[in-house]
């Protein structure tokens, strides 16, 4: 168990607040400038996606082994780490001469969010109290990373068009040293365990290879198909290895991911409701974005700015949503949220290609980013109710794995939705259809995301079980009390 050593909080929350802007802000930084990347770097056509995959793929891939490592090594040191490995791998990647030397910096930056990431999470659920203090805090965490994702659009285009495409990457210099200048002004390191537990290498073999393979079989399902032999082959063979990941677990006495984690329904609920809330909120800015582009004409940068009011509008949803946690139970906004987002998008699938800025996104946009809001911080809040201090880097992997997993799948899935729908045409009302469609099954996720929270998650906080196993002597630390 780990020693109650919580530093100074509101550093901790700033440094991971820091941190998660930056692992948010690149999921998206880069998108507005791929083609001034491919222009530069000389990129193939069929390759330039991969400066986006690559980081969601690493990134997805090693979350559940970051968590658990995090528990094992210390969730500071494993923050530390994850931070200065992205941090020079995004160094490198500004300074890429050549098309692998910028792929596999964005596969080091996914690695090194993949280690910080569910530590930083962790470091809140143990630094704040169960309660409205802890549910403050995860607010707070949910905004900016909220944010940190609608902004990396503005930002991208912003720094292609006036500071040209390498600032995408140098860009997060400064925040990670912000970050880790925060951890060493009052962020504690946890002490030593009088013996280690062994990380569970076969169980961290296959879900990274599960994981993976997922994420790598949907991201190229666009460009092969979701019936070629490529896709099916990924596809089938990740869930092989995501099976006997299952197994694996159910016999090992130190696993990766202890299976009677997800006995609690906050736990399990708040996963399923993260990967379909997820799905819908990625997807929809992706064909929000499209839209203004492509059927509007927009520019890049006058795009990102145009996703300042829901930016704003999540805040204020955030907000709200911190104030009815804490009085009740993460239940009572989840539910209204998810709603109101889904009616946001439903108002969103009425675009027009004739249609402008005021009459068809600035409305919709308000109402869904405030429905968002509503839903993200509560849902964190749920996904580390009743889980022990030792086992909280395990559920931060678990609901970081499940967030990145719907947002991937959810993308691939309705853009897959939205080309058929449009077929070979490039008109703009051929566009609008697809866009349209796309939106509408968004809704329709956030819908679902609804009834899974009616469903699954408890009405009162007194509900949530705690299936946590006493923890071995051997694995206490000295001088901590289990």
């Amino acid at each position: 168990m780990y020693k109650n050593s919580r530093g100074r909080p509101g550093v901790v929350l700033a440094a991971v607040a820091v941190a998660q802007f930056a692992v948010a802000l690149d999921l998206s930084v880069v998108n507005v400038a791929l083609p001034a990347i491919r222009a530069a770097l000389g990129f193939a056509p069929l390759d330039l996606s991969w400066v986006v995959h690559v980081y969601a793929l690493t990134l997805g891939g090693f979350l559940l082994l970051g968590g658990r490592a995090c528990d094992l090594y210390g969730r500071r040191r494993l923050f530390v780490l994850g931070l200065a490995v992205f941090g020079m791998c995004s160094l490198a990647g500004g300074l890429a001469q050549a098309p692998w030397q910028l792929i596999a910096a964005r596969a080091g930056q996914g690695l090194g969010a993949a280690a910080a990431a569910p530590a930083a999470l962790a470091m809140l659920t143990t630094t704040f109290t169960e309660g409205p203090q802890r549910v403050r805090a995860l607010g707070v965490w949910s905004g900016v990373n909220a944010a940190g994702g609608a902004l990396g659009v503005l930002a991208g285009g912003l720094l292609t068009e006036y500071a040209g495409w390498r600032w995408v990457m140098l860009i997060n210099l400064p925040i990670v040293a912000v970050a880790l200048a925060l951890v060493r002004a009052g962020v504690p390191a946890e002490a030593r365990p009088a013996r280690r537990e062994r990380l569970d290498v076969l169980g961290a073999v296959l879900a990274t290879g599960g994981v993976g393979l997922l994420v790598l079989g949907v991201v190229r399902a666009d460009a092969q198909g979701w019936g070629s032999p490529a896709t099916l082959a990924m596809l089938v063979a990740a869930a092989m290895l995501l099976a006997a990941f299952v197994f694996a677990e159910s016999r090992t006495p130190a696993p990766l991911l202890r299976l009677g984690l997800l006995r609690s329904r906050w736990v399990a609920g708040a996963n399923v409701l993260v990967f379909f809330s997820t799905a819908g909120q990625f997807a929809a800015f992706y064909f929000v974005s499209l839209y203004m582009q492509q059927v509007l004409g927009m520019g890049a940068a006058a795009t990102g700015a145009a996703f300042l009011p829901f930016s704003v509008s999540l805040v204020a949803g955030t907000l709200v949503a911190t104030r009815v946690t804490a009085a009740r139970t993460p239940r009572a906004s989840l539910v209204p949220g998810a709603l109101l987002a889904a009616a946001g998008l439903a108002w969103f699938a009425f675009i027009s290609p004739d249609g402008g800025f005021l009459t068809d996104v600035l409305g919709p946009c308000i109402i869904t980013g405030v429905g968002v809001g509503l839903v993200i911080a509560p849902i964190v809040a749920a996904a580390t109710t009743g889980v022990a201090p030792r086992e909280a880097g395990m559920a931060s992997g678990l609901m970081n794995s499940s967030r990145q997993l719907g947002g991937c799948i959810g993308l691939a899935a309705l853009a897959t939705l939205a080309a058929h729908r449009t077929g070979t045409a490039t008109d703009p009302a051929a566009l609008n259809d697809g866009y349209a469609l796309g939106l509408v099954v968004a809704a329709a996720l956030f819908v679902l995301a609804a009834v899974v929270a009616i469903g699954l998650l408890p009405r009162r906080r007194a509900e949530t079980p705690d299936p946590q196993p006493a923890a071995p002597a051997e694995n206490r630390l000295e001088g901590t009390p289990s």
